[in-house]
């Protein structure tokens, strides 16, 4: 996977921890189920390989200190008409430059080596997250509950709804755009909107986010930076803006140079079938790191643009917390999520949010986690729906994050709680892979920032949510009164 030198830079986690305190670092990295066996190897081979880099660079250094001092006794042997003397001297510094060279492609290999696999292992889980495997062992935080199970009988899933309504199609989004996608119209297209609206008002009028718009098309250092790439690119859709031409000069250009020699060319060359071939593989090759190196990427989610906002960027501490609020389309290819939520709007290759991102000092990372949470709920409550909070455990967490609130909402046609929301705090993680710093008052170094994301809320599950909260015994919708103002006049959604 291509990335840009700068991308992998600072991409990894702190080298430095895990050389003072190996045994801490490999506790808390096998907290998460997925390295429980191979904590301790994983960091064994990290040591192994930084110690063979810092050895490396020591004698490199050593090497070209002797090639300079050599250099200088080249003249004084001259000086003195001692040939013998200056004949050995220049062999030797001509031995030296092939060392060095030789070790200099070594060092490359060995530190991008060692940024890859440090870039590809998950965020160390927060002390205070409990431990467990899956979504069974999360735990409830009893004092973010709100609310209680509406009284709604003979209660019938969304998509039942929608489609009594006639206003959730996904048969004819299917004949456009295959499964997981929906077509929303009148009431309901109105009401998602309105949704968003909401979000967006309170978040920006009340919680001092800002509003922003944000490209949804991004490049891979992008996803490298909030942690997509390189290890869950199956979950992404990518765009390709190379023209074919472009593939057809390239293929052309590399095959003549692969099997015509410099100089004059021949009319005709003769070539073995094995040289064809691997002209041909080498060609594919080089196209294939083309492609990725200009392809885009899809957002799955507003955090890529927002976070990375501040990416390669030196914040003075006074412009600390930012934060910002996106209404986006949202894409995600769902790789393994084959028979999981087939019908309905639950899980979509294409889906709307109001994301949350927040960009904080370290000392402030763990309170900001719990405003953002306030902020999230605070969407749900004005729409008066049922939810409770629960604090993931490092089996359940994603890749980039060190602690995460799941709000889930109470849905009646389910008879079961479903995530709308992911907040989480991803301390100095992103921040590292981005190279995003701030400057400390009254201090001439610089530090990583701490991010935090979450989602404010997810429209299509919200939409989800009042539609089976609000649901009617004549399958039509009420309006919350919360959102009667964005309505128009309307009061409930009918048949139509």
């Amino acid at each position: 996977m291509p990335f840009t030198a700068r991308a992998l830079e600072a991409a990894v986690h702190d080298i430095a921890a895990i050389r003072k305190d190996r045994d801490a670092w490999v506790a808390a990295l096998a907290r998460r189920p997925a390295y429980a066996e191979t904590a301790g190897a994983i960091a064994d081979d990290v040591l192994a390989r930084d110690k063979e880099l810092r050895d490396l660079v020591t004698r490199l250094q050593g090497a070209q200190a002797r090639r300079n001092e050599a250099s200088k006794l080249i003249g004084q042997a001259k000086a003195k008409k001692d040939e013998a003397q200056a004949a050995a001297l220049m062999a030797e510094v001509a031995g030296l430059k092939d060392e060095i060279q030789q070790g200099e492609q070594r060092e490359r290999e060995l530190q991008e080596a060692l940024k890859q696999t440090l870039a590809e292992i998950d965020n160390l889980p927060a002390p205070d997250v409990p431990d467990g495997g899956g979504e069974d062992d999360n735990v409830e935080v009893k004092a973010r509950a709100f609310g209680s199970r509406p009284a709604v009988n003979d209660a019938r899933e969304h998509y039942e709804l929608g489609e009594h309504l006639g206003m959730m199609d996904f048969e004819r989004a299917a004949k456009v755009s295959g499964s997981r996608f929906v077509y929303l119209t009148s009431g309901l297209a109105r009401l998602e909107r309105a949704i968003a609206n909401l979000m967006l008002d309170l978040h920006t009028g009340e919680f001092g986010y800002t509003e922003v718009q944000p490209p949804l098309l991004a490049k891979n250092d992008a996803f490298f930076g909030t942690g997509q790439l390189p290890k869950f690119e199956d979950d992404l859709f990518f765009t390709n803006p190379v023209a074919g031409s472009m593939f057809v000069s390239l293929m052309n250009n590399t095959m003549n140079n692969l099997l015509l020699p410099p100089g004059p060319r021949l009319e005709k060359k003769i070539v073995s079938a094995e040289q064809a071939v691997e002209a041909e593989t080498l060609t594919w090759r080089g196209i294939e790191e083309v492609h990725i190196q200009h392809r885009y990427g899809l957002i799955p989610t507003a955090e890529v643009s927002l976070t990375n906002y501040v990416r390669e960027e030196i914040l003075d501490e006074e412009t600390l917390p930012r934060r910002y609020t996106a209404w986006t389309p949202c894409f995600r290819a769902e790789a393994g999520a084959a028979g999981k939520d087939t019908r309905g709007m639950i899980r979509m290759h294409q889906f709307s949010k109001v994301e949350l991102v927040s960009i904080v000092t370290p000392e402030k990372s763990e309170e900001e986690h719990e405003r953002m949470t306030d902020c999230a709920q605070a969407v749900l409550k004005r729409l008066n729906l049922h939810h409770r909070v629960m604090t993931l455990c490092p089996g359940d967490m994603g890749f980039a994050a060190k602690k995460t609130y799941d709000i889930e909402v109470w849905l009646p046609g389910q008879g079961r709680f479903r995530e709308i929301s992911s907040c989480s705090n991803c301390g100095v993680f992103q921040a590292r892979r981005m190279n995003a710093r701030y400057r400390p008052n009254g201090d001439k170094g610089t530090r990583f920032v701490h991010t935090l994301n979450g989602s404010g809320l997810a429209v299509g599950r919200t939409l989800i949510a009042i539609m089976e909260n609000y649901q009617n015994p004549d399958g039509s919708i009420a309006i919350p009164d919360a959102l009667k103002p964005y309505m128009g006049g309307l009061t409930k959604i009918e048949k139509r």
